[in-house]
């Protein structure tokens, strides 16, 4: 996938998205903390695997991702680019798939895969979190 032509105000806009430390993960991750969990934080959950979850329990085999709407394709809150519109259906398109290969691969390895939108309130991702740790 080559990538696609941008105008400038957007590539300057596309160059500031966090990869990590986004607003959700960081509301998420506190409310685990005041929960009393403990966790490590953009962690690959594999060995050799370069995916890397966002909030990571190693010893319970859990793996917590925080998907952007835009990003991962929400079925609520996804939007469409209309400039380079196929470029853009391919490469968020591809990024579920990814997703996807990513869940079957940690799963087949025992791992609980986690995803959470980023529009959920914290309280409710923390408790998908928590129901995953038993």
């Amino acid at each position: 996938m080559s990538r696609p032509l941008t105008d400038a105000a957007t590539s300057a806009r596309l160059s500031k998205q966090r990869r990590r430390d986004t607003k959700p993960e960081v509301a998420l991750r506190r409310e685990l903390h005041r929960r009393g969990l403990r966790y490590f934080v953009d962690r690959a959950p594999l060995k050799g695997m370069r995916r890397r979850a966002d909030v990571v329990f190693p010893r319970r085999k859990v793996a917590v991702y925080v998907d952007g709407c835009f990003w991962h394709s929400c079925p609520i809150h996804a939007t469409q680019p209309r400039n380079n519109a196929q470029w853009w259906a391919d490469k968020l398109s591809a990024n579920v798939a990814r997703d996807r290969n990513t869940d079957e691969r940690l799963e087949a390895e025992g791992w609980t895969v986690v995803r959470v939108w980023e529009h959920e309130p914290a309280a409710d991702a923390a408790e998908k979190v928590a129901q995953a740790l038993g």
